[in-house]
Formats: structure tokens, C-alpha cells, sequence
């Protein structure tokens, strides 16, 4: 089992940045492949961005590449999504997950894909 908590996110103008953190406890001597989701209200649970296991390769979504950027530092069990640039669509409560993984360079796009789930933290940009 693998416990994921995400950092606080916040309220913030259009245009500004904020960086959420996502902390893994547990069994953490797995691999894991690591992601971001995002659910805005009304909306269905969408990707965000996902990382391998071992960092050498991302995925982010059309709607946010060029803007966010997700990371990782396995000797902190950590991942990392930095925002830059963000728009008041970007407002979602974000979700971090984990799924064990055989394939140190393979990354995963869809929710179904993962195990492991944080609690969620709401990001919210005003215009």
C-alpha cells in the first residue's frame, strides 16, 4: 500500500504560479509511475501530466504543455507539478497517483490506469 498526500494548493491570480507536491509513504520501495489529474466541477477526472518511474520521460496534456511541468525525486518519494502561467481554467481540485510498475520508462494517461490516490487539493485562478 502506498499513501499519497498533496500539498495545500491555493488561490491564485491569472498569470501567477504555484507548485504542488505530492508525498508518498508507505511502500515506496516499488517502482511507481506517478501522475496529475485534475476534476473541475461538472467535469469528468482528466490527466494533467504523468511521469515514469525512473524521470526520463513526461506526458502532459494538450491544454497545459508549455505552462506546467511535472517532476520527480525518488530519494524524497516525491513528485512535483510546477504551474506557470495559469488561467482561471485551470481551477480543478488536483489529484495525485501512483501505479506500481515493472517499466522504469513507461508513463500511464489514463485514471484507470493508476492504484494509488491522493486526497485532492483545490487550485483555484482568479481572473
Amino acid at each position: 500500500q502506498v499513501q499519497l498526500v498533496e500539498s495545500a494548493g491555493g488561490l491564485v491570480q491569472a498569470g501567477g504560479s504555484l507548485r504542488l507536491s505530492c508525498a508518498a509513504s508507505g511502500r515506496t520501495s516499488s517502482r511507481y509511475a506517478m501522475g496529475w489529474f485534475r476534476q473541475a466541477p461538472g467535469k469528468e477526472r482528466e490527466i494533467v501530466c504523468a511521469i515514469t518511474w525512473s524521470g526520463d520521460r513526461t506526458y502532459c496534456a494538450d491544454s497545459v504543455k508549455g505552462r506546467f511541468t511535472i517532476s520527480r525525486d525518488n530519494a524524497k518519494n516525491t513528485v512535483y507539478l510546477q504551474m506557470n502561467s495559469l488561467k482561471p481554467e485551470d481551477t480543478a481540485v488536483y489529484y495525485c497517483a501512483a501505479r506500481s510498475t515493472y517499466y522504469s520508462s513507461a508513463y500511464y494517461r489514463g485514471h484507470s490506469d493508476y492504484e494509488y490516490w491522493g486526497q485532492g487539493t483545490q487550485v483555484t485562478v482568479s481572473s
